[in-house]
C-alpha cells in the first residue's frame, strides 16, 4: 500500500472522493495504451496480476512504474481490463550488439560469444580512476561464457513463453520508456527505461567493469566478484517438467570451475562475492526432488563462505546483503535526480492510498485476496501487501513516486534494506500488522489519523532517499552522488571485511 500524501494546499484529508478528477491526461493515456496492445501476448494467464484501483489522472505521478506502468514481481498474470496502465515485467529487455563489455586479461577463461558482447582489452581499463578506494580492490572474474553471456544471449529461452531479448538493451537497462513522453518531464525522459526487475546480475556486472576500485591484477585484489547469471540460468527450469538436476547444473559447473582457481583456493571463497537477481528462495531448495522449487545453489557446501548481494535476503543468512530492485529511473547526472525529486514533490495527490497487486484466490485465507476484495468494495481505498516473496519491487516504485509505503510485514523492507532506507522506519513508512487487518481494522481510518504535517514529513524523507535506491545510468556511476550500486559495494566491505580476512588466515593455516 502506498500513502501518496496531500502536498497541495487545496487538498484536505476530508472529502477526497468528492474532488473532481482532471481529464487532461486522457489523450496521452489513450495513446500510451495503443502502444501496449502488442505486449499483452507476453503475459501468462496462470499467475498473479497487478490490479490498481481508482487512481485519478492527477495521481499518475505517484506511480511512474506501478501507476502508469508497472514492472513488479507481481506482474506475471493477464493485464487488467481497466484501471492503471500496466506493463508486465515480462515485456522488457534485450541486448544490443555491444552488450556487456567482456574484459580480456592474461587469464581469459573460455572463448567469448560470437555476438552480443564487446571484447575490450585490459589496456583500455588500465587507468581506471581509483579515488577513495584506500586498500580496497576488486578483481572481476572472466568466467567462461556459459555462465553469463551465453545464457543472456539465449534470451528467447530464458523464460518459457517469453522473449526476454529487449531486456538486454542498453547494457541491461531495457528499452527506452518512450511511451511516457508527455506524461513526465521531457528533460528526464532519457533516464527512464523499462528495466526488468530480475536483471540485477547484468546491471552489477556492467557497473563492476567500470568500478573505480576494480583491479586487473588478481594478486593485489582484496575481493573477487563472480559474474554468474544464475537467475538467467535457472529461470528456464523453474516452470514446466524439469528435474532438480537441470536446475542445479549451471551452479554445479560454476563451483567446479571456481574450485580450480588459484584465488578461490587461497580463501575457500571467503573473499568472493556474487550478485543474485531473484528472490532468495529461488536459490534455496533443500531437497533433491523434482517437484520442489528452485535451485539449491546457496545450500551447496562450497557456497557457505561466499558473500551474496541479492534483491532479497533470508533474515537467517548472515552473509547476504539485500539491495534494491532495479526501478525504471536511471539518472544520468545529479541534475536528473534533483529534477525528479522536485517533480514528485510538486504533484497534486487526490487519493489517500492505493493497492498494487493481485490476489491469490486459490490460496486459503490469502491476505492479498482479502485486501483486493476490500479494494473492489471501496474504490477509493486500495492496499499494498507483500509480493510473491516478502519483498516487492513496487516498494521502490512507490518511493520513487514520492509516496509513503505502508507495510504489513517487517521483512518486506525493515529487515532487508537497512543500508538504503532511513534507520527509523517510522520516519518514512507506516506499519500495520496483517493480523489486525484480518481482524477488521479499518486501514483508511488508521491512515487518516496521521496529521498533514506528519505525512508531509514522511514524504519528504522518502524523496530525500531516492538517490540511495536507484541505479545510475553512467557506467561509472554519478560524480558526486552514491547510488544503490555504490552503497551496496561499500556495504560489503564495511560489513564483511573481517570475514574475508579470517577466511584467508584460516585457509592458509589448513594448507
Amino acid at each position: 500500500m502506498w500513502l501518496p500524501i496531500f502536498s497541495h494546499p487545496s487538498t484536505e484529508l476530508e472529502g477526497l472522493k468528492d474532488q473532481p478528477k482532471t481529464p487532461s491526461l486522457k489523450p496521452s493515456i489513450k495513446s500510451f495504451l495503443s502502444h501496449l496492445n502488442h505486449l499483452r501476448n507476453y503475459v501468462p494467464a496462470a499467475e498473479s496480476r497487478i490490479a490498481v484501483s481508482d487512481i485519478s489522472s492527477e495521481t499518475y505521478a505517484s506511480f511512474p512504474n506501478n501507476g502508469l506502468s508497472n514492472i513488479s514481481s507481481e506482474t506475471h498474470g493477464s493485464f487488467p481490463n481497466k484501471g492503471v496502465l500496466n506493463i508486465s515485467s515480462e515485456t522488457c529487455g534485450s541486448f544490443p550488439s555491444k552488450g556487456v563489455s567482456n574484459v580480456s586479461t592474461e587469464e581469459t577463461y573460455g572463448s567469448l560469444p560470437k555476438k552480443g558482447v564487446s571484447n575490450i582489452s585490459s589496456e583500455r581499463y588500465a587507468n581506471l580512476p581509483n579515488n577513495g578506494c584506500d586498500s580496497l580492490s576488486i578483481y572481476v572474474y572472466d568466467l567462461p561464457p556459459m555462465f553469463n553471456y551465453d545464457v543472456k544471449n539465449n534470451c528467447t529461452h530464458i523464460q518459457p513463453l517469453h522473449n526476454k531479448c529487449d531486456d538486454n538493451l542498453n547494457d541491461g537497462l531495457g528499452p527506452e520508456a518512450k511511451e511516457l513522453a508527455g506524461m513526465l518531464p521531457e528533460s528526464v525522459l532519457p533516464a527512464l527505461y523499462w528495466t526488468d526487475l530480475f536483471w540485477g546480475e547484468l546491471l552489477y556486472h556492467h557497473r563492476m567493469f567500470h568500478y573505480k576500485c576494480r583491479t586487473l591484477d588478481p594478486e593485489s585484489a582484496t575481493a573477487f566478484f563472480v559474474p554468474f547469471y544464475v537467475s538467467f540460468a535457472v529461470t528456464k527450469y523453474l516452470w514446466g517438467n524439469h528435474s532438480w538436476k537441470e536446475r542445479d547444473w549451471h551452479s554445479e559447473m560454476l563451483i567446479k570451475w571456481l574450485q580450480n582457481q588459484k584465488w578461490w583456493k587461497k580463501s575457500n571463497g571467503s573473499d568472493h562475492f556474487i550478485m543474485l537477481g531473484r528472490m532468495t528462495w529461488d536459490f534455496r531448495r533443500w531437497r533433491d526432488i523434482d517437484t520442489d522449487w528452485g535451485t539449491s545453489f546457496l545450500n551447496m557446501p562450497a557456497m557457505q563462505n561466499v558473500i551474496r548481494v541479492s534483491v532479497e535476503r533470508s533474515i537467517w543468512d548472515d552473509l547476504k546483503i539485500a539491495v534494491p530492485y532495479p526501478t525504471i529511473f536511471h539518472p544520468r547526472s545529479e541534475s536528473d535526480t534533483i529534477e525528479w525529486q522536485s517533480f514528485v514533490r510538486s504533484r497534486h495527490r487526490n487519493h489517500l492510498f492505493t493497492f498494487v497487486g493481485g490476489g491469490r484466490a486459490a490460496s486459503k485465507n490469502d491476505f492479498r485476496e482479502l485486501l483486493k476484495n476490500r479494494c473492489l468494495n471501496e474504490p477509493t481505498a486500495c492496499r499494498h501487501p507483500r509480493g510473491d516473496a516478502f519483498t516487492r519491487r513496487s516498494v521502490f516504485d512507490c518511493m520513487l513516486a514520492g509516496s509513503i509505503p505502508v507495510f504489513f510485514w517487517k521483512r518486506t523492507a525493515y529487515l532487508q534494506y537497512e543500508l538504503f532506507m532511513p534507520s527509523e522506519p517510522e520516519s518514512y513508512s507506516i506499519f500495520i500488522h496483517r493480523d489486525n487487518v484480518r481482524n477488521g481494522m479499518d486501514i483508511r481510518r488508521v491512515l487518516e489519523g496521521y496529521s498533514r504535517e506528519e505525512v508531509q514529513r514522511m514524504r519528504e524523507k522518502v524523496i530525500e532517499y531516492i538517490p540511495r535506491f536507484v541505479y545510475a545510468k553512467p557506467s561509472q556511476g554519478l560524480e558526486k552522488t552514491r547510488d544503490a550500486f555504490d552503497i551496496a559495494i561499500d556495504g560489503i566491505f564495511s560489513k564483511y571485511k573481517d570475514h574475508m580476512e579470517r577466511g584467508k588466515i584460516e585457509n592458509s593455516n589448513e594448507t
